[in-house]
């Protein structure tokens, strides 16, 4: 774009939203009647079109909730016999394995830390360093 097209705001550069003016969408093309020939290719086949991507309106949200029965606060549990601690790794019950959720593999990251367990020892042996960071420094120690 030229400097002078930049400085029309009618051929400027596209606004945001409902003013954008997307260029590089339409066709293009520099030989003479290969537009005429594109629109009548365009003309023997339905284009696809994209598919409604938008999510459920306020309305249809609010009407799901108005017709899902809340469960009461003080109401029985549906599962009397598994521990409230369920799913965390702390407590009676299965821990966070019961999630089904993939684990991160850290032990790269392990390795990596490793090579920083001098430093973190000099900081710790700091006689200015807090007692806050030191005992955050001996838990990371200790995961290592």
């Amino acid at each position: 774009m030229a400097l002078e097209d930049a400085t029309n705001p009618l051929a400027g550069i596209s606004g945001p939203g409902k003013f954008a003016k997307r260029t590089d969408l339409q066709y293009q093309s520099q030989g003479y009647g290969d537009a005429t020939a594109m629109q009548q290719q365009m003309a023997g086949a339905p284009v696809a079109k994209s598919p409604d991507v938008r999510g459920a309106t306020n309305t249809a949200v609010r009407q799901a909730a108005e017709q899902a029965a809340p469960t009461s606060l003080y109401a029985p549990t549906d599962r009397p016999n598994e521990p409230v601690t369920t799913g965390i790794d702390m407590g009676p019950g299965r821990g966070s394995d019961a999630l089904m959720m993939k684990q991160p593999d850290d032990s790269e990251f392990r390795n990596a830390m490793k090579d920083y367990l001098p430093v973190m020892a000099y900081i710790a042996s700091l006689p200015s360093t807090s007692p806050e960071t030191r005992r955050a420094l001996r838990q990371l120690r200790d995961q290592l």
